[in-house]
């Protein structure tokens, strides 16, 4: 496997959140710790963000969010299925509650989309070159269509789609967090098909669930990475293959560093919430800044990108 030349995105999520996220993200990509950010356009320091961005070329895409804080798009800020009776996304969860009840619009979840696609735009002066959801809402039952033909629309080319491998063997993760990874997991491999049609791509390994907050480590993060690229290669047709000799495995780390957030600074409109205000966003930015994690990259020819160096 020494041949095996690897890509790897790692991509700090949920930039824009708050100005301490922003500034943990940018010393963490400074550190060269990460490759990739995605960005919350209605996060509360989203304008700072893309000035960050811009600042220190940092490659950023959309983090596009249907369950936390405020819309973007004018039209449904006051009326629309999106919100709940407080005026706000409905939630992580419930999101998905009022989907499987049938309770939310498909065109204003496109309308939506459309918006923040286009205020991404504005802040950054480009359309994202990938685009992802805020609590994986994109790989969701109905929300998949719509989100395809938005990137489509648009020519996005990337997305990810969080199937984690060896995420089963994970005992570490509690019941009620395994029961919603494989709830993500299960959404994900009934999006690929809705994906793959409207000419949308995506890395061959998705890493991110077994590794957060806490459970982040360079242990974890290497194993993860391991038995990901041992999966990959047992796929092939077989070992003395020679193209696999020369193949290259694209691999998205999905991260979450920052500064912890300081109420009531922060959030999409209604504030913090508990992850980004705990010491577990600084144990990801602490952990991912180590030298050992790097060094480990360059001994193993693992090359650290964005999503357009794949």
């Amino acid at each position: 496997l020494r041949m095996l030349q690897v890509k790897l995105v790692i991509t700090g999520d949920d930039f824009g959140y708050c100005p301490r996220r922003n500034q943990g993200i940018v010393d963490c990509f400074l550190a060269g710790a990460i490759s990739n950010v995605s960005l919350l356009v209605n996060g509360s320091a989203a304008a700072d963000a893309a000035k960050l961005a811009r600042r220190y070329s940092i490659p950023i895409g959309l983090h596009a969010n249907l369950s936390e804080g405020s819309p973007v798009c004018e039209v449904l800020k006051t009326n629309s299925s999106l919100l709940n009776q407080d005026g706000f996304f409905h939630g992580k969860m419930g999101f998905r509650t009022a989907l499987s009840r049938g309770l939310l619009n498909m065109s204003e979840v496109k309308q939506e989309l459309k918006a923040q696609v286009e205020l991404f735009y504005e802040l950054t002066g480009h359309l994202p070159p990938h685009m992802d959801g805020h609590q994986h809402v994109h790989v969701l039952p109905e929300v998949r269509h719509v989100f395809a033909e938005v990137l489509e629309e648009y020519g996005i080319k990337y997305t990810r789609v969080p199937v984690e491998p060896g995420l089963h063997n994970c005992g570490w993760i509690p019941p009620s967090l395994m029961d919603f990874y494989l709830g993500v997991e299960e959404d994900s491999f009934n999006t690929v098909d809705v994906f793959t049609k409207h000419g949308i791509r995506w890395p061959d390994i998705y890493i991110g669930l077994s590794t957060m907050g806490k459970n982040m480590s360079v242990t974890s993060i290497w194993s993860a990475i391991n038995s990901a690229i041992l999966e990959v290669t047992s796929r092939a047709p077989s070992p003395a293959h020679p193209a696999l000799q020369s193949r290259t495995v694209t691999i998205e780390l999905m991260v979450h560093p920052g500064y912890p957030s300081v109420p009531p600074v922060g959030g999409c409109g209604e504030g913090p919430d508990d992850f980004s205000q705990s010491w577990e966003r600084l144990h990801e930015l602490q952990t991912l800044i180590k030298p050992e994690l790097q060094s480990h990259y360059k001994s193993r020819n693992i090359q650290l990108c964005s999503f357009k160096d794949l």
